[in-house]
């Protein structure tokens, strides 16, 4: 019961109260597109590291504690009613596995003892068998089932990687998403597809009879497809080199590189990424902390997926509590988990690359 209590507390204060100009979008060119999040100061941080899971690792031979240093930077979905959020956890040693923890509030979850997605002595090990399987982003197939990107790191290279699934238990890993010989070796990560809301459900969406990806940790780049399987690289025609469809700024907080967040939402004012950002060690933000990472958001055309219409001047989430300041890596909110759950938008982020928060925005 008093769970429950304060949950209706929660969403009725996210929803209709907040002190001025705290955590809220500062321009009003981008009002009447980017929701306003307010961190749950209340009940943060939801997921912690915990020492007690066990788990038998195929590449190590041993038992291992798969979750006991960090846990970051999750996905989530809304599945039968409840949340579920699918979030990268590192061992002592490190390593990255993807863990599931179900909710029936958004706020409040129950871990699974094992996790759901991990290296193994597959042939894939050579990707992510020493750093492991990172920072994950999930959408639905409109055919059914679930198309989830990754970072593969293999203790040198990262490479944006992506696996389907039926029931959000059994993966079938599909290999890097720059698969061509040409771009196979090269340093890529964090791949948002472009989904569209239907009810509670983030289903992949077709623009111009293809499926669109954002990604990238520096400038953000794209890949797109026919079928959410076989992935090309956007590329310039003459050039043949990457086309950059979002860049860093000098002078802002995000003038070091830019990543993307949580899949791409596709509205009808355009497509809303929200994106991370680094602030640089020069000609950036004075403002912030040099390496600072915040999130803001990015609005793309319909029709021309690369096509930027506008873009958010300051960021609408920043670290600025005890557990975002100081951790594994200091100074970081890092958001990548967005689901729409009872008319209520539940933003889920990586604090200081060490727990997990969530922060709320009423519908937009």
């Amino acid at each position: 019961m008093k769970q429950n209590t304060l949950l209706c507390f929660l969403i009725f204060l996210a929803a209709c109260t907040s002190r001025p100009n705290e955590n809220k979008n500062e321009n009003t060119n981008i009002t009447d597109w980017a929701p306003s999040f307010h961190k749950v100061d209340i009940v943060n941080p939801i997921l912690v590291p915990d020492t007690n899971s066990r788990f038998f690792c195929p590449l190590q031979n041993d038992s291992v504690a798969w979750e006991a240093k960090n846990v970051l930077n999750p996905t989530a979905l809304v599945k039968d009613g409840k949340v579920y959020l699918l979030y990268r956890a590192q061992d002592s040693a490190m390593t990255s596995r993807i863990g599931l923890a179900i909710s029936e509030d958004g706020i409040h979850f129950k871990r699974q003892a094992q996790p759901i997605f991990y290296p193994s002595k597959d042939s894939f090990a050579i990707y992510e068998g020493k750093g492991g399987i990172e920072d994950p982003r999930i959408v639905e197939n409109p055919a059914g089932g679930y198309v989830l990107t990754y970072t593969a790191y293999d203790g040198k290279t990262a490479r944006l990687c992506f696996a389907t699934s039926n029931d959000l238990i059994h993966f079938q890993k599909q290999g890097p998403v720059l698969a061509h010989p040409k771009y196979i070796n090269t340093w890529s990560k964090s791949g948002a597809i472009v989904a569209e809301r239907i009810g509670e459900k983030m289903i992949a969406k077709k623009i111009n009879n293809k499926y669109w990806m954002y990604f990238g940790d520096t400038d953000l780049f794209m890949a797109y497809s026919s079928d959410l399987l076989h992935w090309e690289v956007l590329e310039n025609e003459e050039s043949k080199k990457l086309v950059s469809v979002l860049t860093p700024r000098p002078g802002y907080f995000d003038s070091r590189l830019v990543e993307p967040g949580p899949f791409a939402l596709y509205t009808s004012k355009g497509i809303v990424l929200i994106y991370n950002s680094s602030n640089a060690a020069n000609n950036n933000d004075p403002t912030s902390p040099k390496f600072t990472y915040a999130a803001a958001q990015a609005l793309y055309d319909t029709a021309a997926p690369y096509k930027l219409i506008d873009r958010a001047a300051k960021s609408f989430i920043q670290p600025d509590k005890p557990y975002e300041l100081k951790g594994e890596v200091n100074n970081v909110c890092f958001v990548e988990g967005l689901v729409y759950y009872k008319t209520q938008w539940y933003l889920y982020y990586g604090t200081a690359d060490s727990k997990i928060a969530v922060a709320l925005a009423s519908d937009h």
